[in-house]
């Protein structure tokens, strides 16, 4: 893992079509932007936990579109870091 100290206003480049930007620090919370080529995608981590735990599921039973948007909806409902 990089570990990296940025101010707010800075950015970093993960490879030529990457940019990470610091654009504010209050107390403990930190907020990013991402600008990505479109074929990217960004998902937060807990969300594409969420994503991956369905896709091992439904590999070896089948689960209803139904409690899978209700999983959804319960993401949805955890705090923004």
């Amino acid at each position: 893992m990089l570990v990296l100290s940025r101010k707010a206003g800075s950015s970093l480049m993960i490879g030529d079509g990457i940019e990470i930007t610091v654009l504010d620090i209050t107390n403990d919370v930190v907020k990013i932007g991402i600008t990505a080529p479109k074929e990217i995608q960004i998902l937060r981590k807990e969300l594409y936990t969420l994503v991956e735990d369905n896709n091992r599921s439904a590999e070896t039973s089948s689960i209803s579109k139904e409690d899978l948007l209700k999983q959804f909806k319960e993401m949805k409902n955890i705090k923004k870091l």
